[in-house]
């Protein structure tokens, strides 16, 4: 059946493709595309879907928009500050394309409503900026026979893959644990508000992501299924490596869906501790006092750097080096996120026992910083 003209229009320079046709354009309005996140990475996987023409879009995100966010998630604008990211998100997509069916989701993805969501979709695109939810999606998709468009940014370099999508029943196809079978530890890896991204990198890797979901959905081209690409933004490298699932992490998926119901993926990714944490307020009081040693454990050049107190800098990945020079009794550390300083003050604690009393600041130190200065 032909499209109608409106439509025809729209897409008309797509379906002009040989390989895509109106046939592939068919297969795009049909289709139901979850997406996990509207951030660095779901912008432009968003945007670029609902221009190509999906039909059904999901959107599961329950953050805020916030002025950080601007830099590099070019749905929102000043105006939509403070407000939920799936909505607005929805609301200017639709924009774009009023023919395409829109869920907002403003809600965090969890075990209680993940197979829920994924059963209503064909496709899955992980837009998370957290382990937790990752391994939370993989399992997932591994668990509903879901193909799960992977991608990821840090700093200058980005990553994307197809997990869940392209073996047999003697050769399963690669999932997020073969190529990563457990969470990383503590300060192993950094997130974007520690390490920092350059902001065209989500769009580059968000738009890789759609890509791939359109290759999937249509069958033109070669899917990146088990394959992961690595692209850097500093010198526009590209490399892909082939991946193979790994019988050994079977046993680390979940059996079945009790099982994912009743697994604790914040736990695994954890890395608060209320006996040593403290917020923002608490720090406060305590600066400025000789008695007590002030400590920033990030990197050498890493921003911003704060005022009106004075600290001391003792880079992670020297510390264990450099703390046997702290004397004082009392330590506070802090870094970009909370993360390191934490691992820093467990590294305190076992070095020190009760001799010290170690802190750690909550969240790090830039809502002490947007506090400050605003």
């Amino acid at each position: 059946m032909p499209l109608p003209q409106p439509s025809y229009e729209r897409y008309q320079r797509q379906i002009i493709l040989p390989a895509f046709g109106e046939g592939g354009q068919a297969k795009l309005q049909q289709s139901k595309v979850l997406v996990i996140g509207a951030g660095g990475l779901g912008c432009p996987v968003l945007q670029y879907l609902v221009a190509a023409g999906i039909g059904n879009i999901g959107i599961v995100d329950d953050d805020v928009v916030t002025l950080s966010n601007l830099h590099r998630q070019p749905l929102f604008s000043m105006e939509d500050i403070g407000q939920s990211k799936a909505i607005a998100a929805a609301a200017w997509l639709k924009r774009l394309n009023p023919d395409i069916n829109i869920v907002s989701y403003n809600q965090r993805l969890s075990t209680s409503n993940a197979l829920a969501l994924l059963q209503q979709y064909e496709v899955v695109v992980d837009g998370s900026d957290n382990f937790a939810t990752r391994y939370l999606v993989n399992d997932a998709c591994v668990l509903m026979q879901k193909p799960l468009v992977y991608g990821a940014v840090a700093r200058f370099e980005g990553q994307v893959a197809i997990f869940n999508h392209g073996g047999t029943e003697e050769v399963p196809a690669a999932n997020y644990r073969d190529l990563f079978p457990n969470p990383p530890k503590d300060g192993e890896v950094l997130n974007c508000a520690e390490a920092g991204v350059l902001g065209i990198l989500p769009g580059i890797i968000g738009c890789m992501q759609a890509n791939e979901t359109i290759k999937l959905i249509t069958g033109i081209g070669k899917p990146l299924s088990n394959a992961l690409l690595t692209y850097n933004a500093l010198n526009n490298q590209v490399y892909e490596v082939a991946l193979s699932a790994n019988a050994n992490n079977r046993w680390l998926l979940p059996a079945d869906a009790a099982a994912f119901e009743n697994t604790n993926y914040e736990w695994l990714c954890a890395s608060a501790d209320p006996r040593i944490e403290i917020d923002i307020d608490i720090f406060g009081g305590l600066l400025n006092n000789d008695t007590i040693a002030i400590i920033d454990v990030r990197e050498q050049g890493e921003q911003p750097t704060p005022a009106g107190f004075d600290f001391s800098k003792m880079p992670l990945s020297n510390f264990s080096e450099a703390m046997k020079h702290i004397s004082h009794d009392r330590v506070v550390l802090f870094c970009q996120s909370g993360k390191r300083s934490l691992q820093a003050a467990r590294l305190l604690i076992d070095k020190f026992g009760a001799t010290k009393k170690i802190s750690s600041l909550r969240g790090g130190i830039l809502p002490w910083v947007n506090k400050h200065t605003t």
